[in-house]
């Protein structure tokens, strides 16, 4: 414990104008003052205008936080843009990442730093993650992913194997591998696709890190054409570059094709839940 609280490492998390402020500040503190080890920045990318409920809720942040780091875009660009802004912003070079509405569990950073001591040779780690609709104590699913670097690269030709909102990762890795590039709802499977390219060793941890809100829209959001062709994008991508076969492009797509294009929303939330959930 007293080695890896010495650890420097930076918190980034990007607000838009569609996020709920109680919800946010619920987050930031899950990852500050409710930790067991606190970050020694946190990164805030607010990608484009907001409305006041946020920004009232930003400037109440900065009288609490010590090295709280704001980046302001003056449009909305992006997951991937607000994502790789505030990694260039950061100062140490490990990172861990957190989204605006969930909620890290207090031994998050603890777990991550103690793994990432223990083995030196990890880029990126992540973990497993519960989720909840409205209420924290309503959890509805948990997704889990592999947990060796072998186990997780033969799981990323399929699926992507991460869960981002858990991630903590080596800033000079990240970049590496070129840092988020925007793809529509894909921007962190593109990334560890890259960085498995790149040569980069994965891990998860057998442990649940953050909880995560979740709802219809998030289903909606996973269907449709636009994200279908996302998805589509990404498995071509990976069959051109030798990652994964033909046979595995055409079964991997017409899966996607089914769920994301045929099947009606709430037709998706179940099997979401039922299927590729606990």
């Amino acid at each position: 414990m007293n080695k890896i609280s010495h650890i420097p490492f930076s918190v980034c998390m990007s607000v838009y104008k569609n996020d709920n402020a109680d919800d946010f500040l619920t987050a930031v503190h899950s990852v500050t003052d409710c930790q067991t080890i606190r970050p020694h920045e946190l990164i805030l990318v607010i990608d484009g205008p907001i409305p006041d409920s946020l920004e009232h809720a930003i400037q109440a942040l900065s009288n609490e936080l010590n090295n709280f780091i704001i980046i302001r875009f003056g449009e909305n660009k992006g997951h991937a843009a607000a994502r790789q802004a505030g990694i260039d912003a950061a100062h140490y070079d490990i990172i861990a990442i957190m989204d605006s509405d969930d909620i890290a569990l207090p031994d998050r950073f603890e777990k991550q730093l103690h793994f990432m001591v223990q083995n030196a040779d990890v880029d990126v780690v992540g973990g497993q993650i519960t989720e909840f609709i409205h209420d924290t104590d309503n959890i509805v699913g948990k997704r889990e992913v592999p947990l060796t670097d072998a186990a997780i690269k033969r799981y990323m030709r399929s699926r992507c194997p991460m869960n981002l909102m858990t991630i903590m990762a080596h800033k000079e890795s990240i970049m590496r591998a070129g840092g988020f590039i925007n793809w529509f709802c894909e921007e962190d499977y593109y990334l560890w696709i890259r960085m498995m390219q790149a040569n980069c060793t994965f891990a998860n941890i057998d442990a649940i890190l953050s909880n995560v809100r979740v709802g219809k829209k998030m289903y909606q959001r996973r269907g449709g054409w636009k994200y279908f062709k996302s998805e589509r994008g990404i498995q071509q991508y990976m069959f051109k570059n030798n990652i994964i076969s033909y046979a595995r492009y055409i079964y991997n797509v017409a899966g996607r094709f089914i769920v994301q294009i045929i099947m009606p929303n709430w037709l998706r939330g179940f099997v979401f839940q039922k299927l590729f959930r606990k």
